[in-house]
């Protein structure tokens, strides 16, 4: 036995993109087209870095007001050279120079050597900024817990 007999409407029947079921309108796709993150990495280490070292401007006038604090994305040259190609012992985070008044983080080593316990923005954002507080309390001469005891004094 066969089934219904369908009836010639004498349209055929179109299953494309204009599609409208029920008088609801065209189909859309289920998800949106990918559009491109707002911000980088890179933007994200940067706004980190600056935000970290005015902090510590402000804490620390006197000695840091004509330092410059840059980012880099590797350094010039990537520091002891080793027989183990995976050791990272050798590359620099950050390079200061005190005759120069300059303070350099290298963006990359910074983030692919970090060993985070977890691989989330706040952590990536908590690593970079102790990097700053490193770099600038080498700077300094200090230790980097000196640098801002209020911040890590709980009441």
């Amino acid at each position: 036995m066969t089934g219904p007999a369908r009836r010639a409407t004498g349209r055929g029947v179109s299953r494309g993109v204009s599609r409208d079921r029920h008088g609801r309108g065209i189909r859309s796709s289920v998800t949106v087209p990918p559009l491109p993150r707002l911000r980088t990495r890179a933007d994200l280490f940067e706004s980190t870095v600056a935000s970290t070292a005015d902090y510590l401007r402000d804490l620390w006038a006197d000695d840091l007001h004509d330092v410059r604090v840059e980012v880099a994305d590797l350094p010039s040259r990537l520091g002891v050279e080793t027989d183990n190609p995976t050791d990272t012992a050798g590359v620099e985070r950050w390079r200061v120079a005190p005759s120069e008044k300059r303070i350099t983080l290298f963006r990359v080593p910074v983030e692919r050597f970090s060993k985070l316990q977890r691989s989330d923005d706040v952590q990536r954002q908590l690593y970079v900024e102790s990097c700053v507080f490193r770099a600038v309390a080498e700077y300094l001469g200090k230790d980097p817990w000196d640098l801002a005891p209020e911040r890590y004094r709980s009441l």
